[in-house]
């Protein structure tokens, strides 16, 4: 069972609501941007071992999965879930501005014409259907499967936690956005197999990079708040 901490005073509640709002801000943010910059597409030659063809969307994307980390460490489970519903509905508001954006004429002397407009976002909103879809289901599973190491090994091996619920909840988010995508034509289906292959692998490397920044944020979160060893801060909201 998680500790509830309950000796945190008015004053070291405050901050640490405003932690988890600014916490919550940079995740939206990541998350949001990551839909609409998706159709870019790069490659990257790591080290002559592997080369990389991944979308620009997938830079951002990691960050999420490191905030829900740190949020439900932290803050537990229910603040963790609440952030990725919170995000869900950033990006289905999104959807609808681009979309507003995307009708309204554009005037003659526009320096982002219609047409360049709908090339750039056109396939916005399939894209982050797919992604929400996928982004909803790993979100979920992510923050389920890291619960359930915190309480087997008692709030102890932090990194393994972190990895086993990343790993396998960044592989369902891949390989379902790309099913959906390939599905509505957004990608070809000779391509499925080395995007999914390419943009696992990538994130696995930026989860096993992450995890050293995943100890700082939680280390510094119990220094401040004086947290004992899988304790959480429960916010009355």
């Amino acid at each position: 069972m998680n500790q509830i901490s309950s000796h945190l005073n008015s004053k070291d509640l405050q901050l640490a609501y405003r932690i988890y709002f600014t916490l919550g801000a940079l995740f939206i943010c990541a998350l949001v941007v990551s839909n609409l910059i998706f159709q870019k597409f790069f490659s990257w030659d790591f080290f002559g071992i592997y080369t990389f063809e991944i979308s620009v969307g997938i830079l951002p994307y990691p960050i999420t999965f490191l905030i829900t980390d740190i949020v439900s460490e932290i803050y537990g489970r229910k603040k963790a879930n609440q952030m990725v519903t919170a995000g869900i509905f950033a990006s289905l508001f999104s959807l609808l501005i681009v979309y507003v954006a995307k009708v309204v004429p554009a005037t003659s002397w526009s320096p982002v014409n219609d047409s360049l407009f709908t090339t750039v976002f056109g396939a916005t909103a399939l894209a982050v259907f797919a992604s929400m879809m996928a982004y909803l289901l790993a979100q979920y599973v992510d923050i389920h499967i890291y619960h359930f190491w915190k309480r087997v090994t008692k709030g102890k091996h932090l990194w393994l936690r972190n990895n086993f619920s990343t790993f396998l909840s960044q592989f369902i988010d891949t390989a379902s956005v790309l099913l959906l995508l390939c599905a509505f034509g957004l990608i070809e289906w000779n391509l499925f197999g080395g995007l999914l292959l390419g943009g696992f692998l990538f994130k696995i490397l930026v989860a096993a990079f992450d995890t050293p920044f995943l100890y700082l944020g939680v280390w510094l979160f119990k220094k401040r708040f004086n947290l004992e060893e899988g304790e959480e801060i429960k916010l009355p909201v």
